[in-house]
């Protein structure tokens, strides 16, 4: 049975409260990093997204990541009732570790599972960085009671001991879509990291071979597999939940921002 906290805590990857949050950006604006890549990159992203139908600022972000495939994934929408659209595919370009779920500190392992944006660091010593809400309630349980390690980000300066990095150009881009996000209500923006992109056959080769090797790791992807599933059908992100085991749980709704 779900506990009804952990339900909220993965309702909150999509939940968005109606607040003014105009200081924001012009407090993030104070950074010299952050203010050259609004004025590098704003306009061009906001011509990028009209080709595409979406209105600026962004108000809807949802991310995607593939280890194996080294791939990130942005998805925009105006509002609730649209359905996502692709707006770039970034190529991850440095990573640690290997297929697996992170689960302890210095594993040097990139998280699979289902996060979001909780942090802004416009001083990273990775020129840019987003950080993740990992450990979420699913890694403190699977880690059993040992150390889950943290300071997960998606970031610059194409180097990694157990995050997401892409070329600084990306994450100016990426940060700018997501401060917009963020100052127009989405608090918390949905991270999701595969362990690859299962329409792809090569990567789907290698993840069976691992999971006929690891039932324990087999289980563990059956449990992340019907989220992009339904996402790639619907276009639209499911409720997800975690049990008392720290599994998670798609529920049957689509979580629909106010």
């Amino acid at each position: 049975m779900l506990r009804i906290s952990t339900v909220c805590l993965l309702i909150a990857f999509f939940a968005t409260n109606a607040i003014s949050q105009s200081s924001f950006i012009s407090s993030q604006l104070n950074y010299p990093r952050v203010a050259n890549a609004f004025k590098e990159k704003e306009d061009s992203l906001k011509k990028q997204l009209k080709e595409i139908g979406i209105n600026w600022p962004v108000k809807q972000l949802y991310i995607r990541s593939f280890k194996y495939d080294s791939q990130l994934e942005v998805w925009v929408r105006n509002n609730n009732i649209e359905i996502f659209t692709l707006f770039k595919t970034y190529k991850v370009c440095a990573l640690s570790g290997a297929l697996g779920p992170k689960r302890f500190e210095g594993d040097y392992q990139v998280p699979e599972g289902f996060y979001f944006i909780n942090a802004f660091n416009p001083n990273s010593n990775y020129h840019l960085s987003l950080g993740l809400n990992y450990p979420n309630a699913s890694d403190k349980i699977k880690s059993n009671g040992i150390d889950p390690g943290g300071d997960i980000f998606i970031h610059g300066t194409c180097t990694t001991v157990g995050c997401i990095p892409l070329q600084n150009q990306q994450i100016e881009e990426l940060y700018v879509l997501s401060a917009h996000a963020y100052n127009g209500g989405q608090q918390f923006i949905p991270v999701h990291i595969f362990p690859i992109k299962f329409n792809n056959p090569k990567s789907e080769g290698v993840l069976q071979k691992m999971m006929n090797e690891d039932e324990r790791y087999k289980a563990f992807v059956n449990k992340l597999k019907p989220v992009f599933d339904f996402f790639e059908s619907n276009k639209k992100i499911p409720l997800i939940g975690i049990n008392k085991k720290g599994d998670y749980e798609m529920l049957s709704a689509t979580i629909q921002q106010p």
